[in-house]
């Protein structure tokens, strides 16, 4: 955006390519208007050049809009009724009960290092900081260093 000129055409697939909002494309479009920047839309032949292109601009984004509410509600919806009948959505965690419990207890312990026990169970620390029960993790101190004076 920063490097278009007057003159320019900004192309785009979709009106819900540009933006979420119906202010953002209004204001989007002024922007352009005020720059002397076109805007062309593929999909819904929209051409801010035009009058009419102008006019189909303001009533696309609305239901553009529209469009993404009702998708977002759907997908609000799909996701509550997954969880009424007990599924959960995300990834399967990497690590099952046992290895979380194995994982816990050295760390607790101070057995092994994070990262041993990521090696371990060949997944990434951040994996192994997950599954850590975050209420019964015994904090680590960092390591006392020996203050030598001169």
């Amino acid at each position: 955006m920063q490097l278009m000129r007057e003159g320019d055409t900004l192309k785009a697939t979709r009106l819900d390519r540009l933006s979420r909002s119906v202010l953002h494309l209004v204001t989007l479009g002024a922007e352009l208007r005020e720059r002397g920047i076109g805007l062309h839309v593929i999909e819904q032949g929209i051409d801010t050049a035009t009058m009419e292109g102008r006019a189909m601009f303001g009533m696309l984004s609305v239901l553009a809009e529209l469009q993404r509410e009702l998708i977002v509600a759907n997908t609000n919806d799909g996701l509550a009724s997954a969880r009424a009948r007990g599924r959960v959505g995300g990834r399967r965690p990497k690590l099952t009960e046992d290895q979380a419990a194995l994982a816990q207890r050295l760390y607790d312990e101070r057995e092994k290092t994070v990262q041993q026990i990521a090696d371990m169970f060949s997944v990434p620390r951040s994996t192994v900081y997950g599954h850590l029960d975050r209420e019964k993790t015994v904090p680590r101190q960092p390591k006392k260093t020996a203050v030598t004076r001169p």
